[in-house]
């Protein structure tokens, strides 16, 4: 019976080693398998990229340290500003199969892939607009300016190395003419100047313009009665001595509705004072002279205007100035 009793003791010992064995065995085969969980983007802050900033690392290191050694392994390097790095699992198992450790001992899981950036400022274009568009609102460059709109602005400016201090400062850059406005704007970081950037922009201004409201035909003059005066905005600065054109004759026709440009009026002419082929006193009075020739003009013409004359005498050419009286005066 004590032999038996004996026996029974030893197997179960026996049972037990061998369970504890193989729970230790199984254990340690635990231990030995790297587990990596790999996020879809990551932001470092060098430019060096290593498996254990790009990827959380959750096995227990055990004898052999595959974690101590899977966090040191380098996957690549961030050369330019603004750059980004995709890393794919293949990669990853790839660079561990060369520094010892076997896609059989590693368990991947989340993203396939990894999407790395360094830490880094990045000012939008659109940034640099809205600052040098609020400069001019707040120092318009004419007093008559009241929109602009940017024509060409620079890219996007990425700052690879942080910085706690960024200021943006913007100024009026060179003069770019009436219908345009340059802001420069200069990046400080930490209190140096990063660099200058421009912004361009085309200017509006506030003008008048001229409205038929009937039809006015040609030769007709323009009044109160026949256009009206609107507000309106222009790309070109109107003139400073801009009047309203009452008085001033229709060159052609012009129909209701019709806005009026510079050549569509112009001043009244005065009448025709002498005829082509006509008589005229050719006169040239210096008190206490007076000289007068008869003459015969070879063009029609106006008071001021300068007509050719030949004079019957000598049948000469000259060049006269039509005076009110209907006499012509040489010009030498």
């Amino acid at each position: 019976m004590i032999v038996t009793l004996v026996a029974c003791a030893l197997m179960s010992c026996v049972l037990f080693c061998r369970v504890s064995a193989n729970t230790e065995a199984n254990d340690l085969q635990k231990d030995s398998v790297l587990k990596l969980y790999l996020p879809r983007e990551v932001t470092i802050k060098d430019d060096t990229i290593s498996l254990g900033e790009v990827s959380i690392i959750g096995s227990n290191p055990g004898k052999d340290g595959l974690a101590v050694r899977a966090i040191k392994i380098l996957l690549g390097r961030i050369t330019m500003p603004g750059q980004e790095i995709v890393i794919d699992r293949s990669m990853i198992l790839s660079r561990l199969a060369c520094n010892g450790i076997p896609a059989s001992k590693v368990t991947l899981t989340g993203a396939e892939k990894i999407t790395v950036r360094r830490q880094q400022k990045i000012i939008k274009s659109g940034e640099f607009v809205e600052l040098a568009s609020a400069f001019l609102k707040k120092t318009p460059p004419a007093g008559s300016v009241c929109e602009w709109e940017a024509i060409r602005a620079p890219k996007d400016l990425v700052i690879p190395e942080k910085s706690e201090d960024i200021k943006l400062v913007p100024r009026f850059a060179k003069d770019a003419g009436k219908n345009q406005a340059e802001v420069e704007i200069v990046v400080f970081g930490d209190g140096k100047a990063i660099g200058k950037y421009e912004v361009t922009f085309r200017l509006k201004y506030k003008c008048h313009r001229v409205v038929t409201l009937v039809d006015i035909p040609a030769g007709a003059v323009i009044s109160s009665k026949n256009v009206k005066i609107e507000n309106a905005i222009s790309s070109h600065p109107e003139a400073v001595d801009w009047k309203p054109p009452y008085g001033l004759i229709a060159k052609r026709p012009l129909p209701a509705n019709t806005v009026l440009g510079p050549h569509m009026f112009g001043p009244v002419k005065p009448a025709v004072i002498v005829g082509r082929n006509q008589n005229v006193v050719i006169r040239i009075e210096r008190p206490p002279l007076l000289v007068t020739a008869i003459g015969k003009t070879m063009q029609e013409g106006r008071t001021g205007e300068y007509i050719k004359v030949r004079n019957l005498n000598s049948q000469r050419i000259i060049l006269a100035r039509v005076k009110e009286d209907g006499t012509v005066e040489p010009v030498f």
